[in-house]
């Protein structure tokens, strides 16, 4: 079980994207988002279906990450936010899973952000809440979490990939840096265009 950790607009989906063309992979995205959305009322695109189609109760979705993986896949890759981790939320199931974290310039995030939300505040960025959870897996762990920025991503996703996946005990494999996929979650039709339209990493 690999969590990838980021914040918004990070080049999360399209990492996603990667593994889930693995036959071997089963992905989820976002599986906290309508907790949040329910929680804390944010006026994002679309909340009120996805609170109504997705799981609110934390627990329960913490349960599904733990279960055995779906279809007999041996690996199971969970697209996370970190600003869905609310401060109730309790993250001991985090000592189970293998957990990554992926950055970008704040600044090209916030930008990315703002197009899309009317008004930006520091929570929306996931950065608190992702240190917080870097420091509480560097905790349980004793040692330091890997750790992917965006733009070596997108300028290396051969090479980077490669590092990853030894990083978590996975193989490479060239298939994973195209194909499109159908999974994404029902807030793909106000997320995700840009990554729709492109078939590589």
């Amino acid at each position: 079980r690999i969590a990838m950790w980021s914040g918004p607009r990070n080049i999360s989906t399209a990492l996603m994207r990667t593994w889930e063309n693995r036959p071997d992979i089963w992905v989820c995205d976002e599986p906290f988002y309508a907790h949040y959305l329910q929680q804390t009322h944010r006026p994002h695109p679309g909340a009120a279906q996805v609170i109504a189609a997705y799981e609110t109760d934390w627990r329960k979705v913490a349960d599904h990450l733990l279960a055995d993986i779906l279809d007999g896949r041996s690996i199971f890759y969970q697209k996370q936010m970190a600003h869905h981790m609310l401060p109730h939320v309790d993250v001991s199931w985090m000592a189970q899973v293998v957990n990554c974290f992926l950055i970008r310039d704040p600044s090209q995030m916030i930008r990315s952000l703002a197009d899309r939300l009317s008004e930006v505040e520091v929570h929306d960025t996931g950065l608190p809440q992702q240190f917080r959870l870097f420091e509480a897996v560097r905790a349980q762990t004793r040692t330091i979490p890997v750790v992917l920025d965006a733009s070596d991503v997108l300028q290396n996703p051969s090479g980077m990939l490669h590092s990853l996946c030894g990083s978590v005990g996975v193989d490479f494999r060239d298939g994973m840096l195209s194909g499109p996929r159908p999974t994404d979650g029902l807030w793909g039709d106000f997320w995700y265009e840009n990554v729709r339209q492109s078939t590589t990493l």
